[in-house]
């Protein structure tokens, strides 16, 4: 990255603004929340793990015992008590389904949605009945890719086709579109 780069991203980035993370599982928002975190010196924040750490449990545990449902009301909840500033952070794929949770996000940070196509993330998520996606039952990984697409698009301030890119290069990507926003 060039010196006129970090000082356009840090123009940005000072005020506050999150960088937040949506896309399908699969996507890679944890991975590249961590390496995008450390390129961009801020924190990260993994809302799975806020999940899992406040039910005391897995999400596929909370999937299995209390439904999707509960599960995306859960995420819901914590989404809303997020209050952080200047950190990347990455959702659950289910994020979306929350519109009051999606403004809160959006009053202070730039959504970026990492848009991979479904046989790329076929091949990625192996783990696709025990991963504790908030979905129906009786959903396919298919249909969910389907429901979620158009709310990812509805909420993405920047939308990243990465489905044939490294983690490092989607952080590169990220980094010369938030630059982009940030104007001269």
């Amino acid at each position: 990255m060039t010196a006129s780069s970090t000082s356009c991203l840090k123009i940005r980035m000072r005020d506050g603004i999150n960088v937040i993370l949506v896309g399908m599982p699969g996507a890679g928002k944890s991975t590249v929340g961590v390496i995008l975190a450390k390129r961009i010196s801020r924190g990260f924040v993994d809302t799975d793990i806020l999940i899992q750490t406040a039910t005391g449990r897995s999400l596929q545990d909370v999937v299995d015992r209390d439904g999707h449902m509960v599960l995306r009301e859960t995420e819901e909840r914590i989404l809303l008590r997020l209050h952080e500033t200047n950190c990347v952070v990455a959702t659950g794929g289910s994020a979306v389904y929350s519109q009051a949770a999606m403004d809160h996000l959006k009053q202070n940070g730039v959504v970026v949605f990492l848009d991979v196509d479904l046989p790329t993330l076929r091949r990625r998520v192996r783990d696709y009945e025990s991963r504790g996606l908030a979905k129906r039952p009786d959903q396919s990984f298919a249909e969910l890719f389907e429901e979620r697409h158009a709310l990812y698009l509805r909420y993405a301030d920047v939308v990243l086709d990465c489905s044939h890119l490294t983690p490092e290069e989607v952080c590169g990507e990220i980094e010369m579109r938030l630059k982009d926003r940030s104007g001269p």
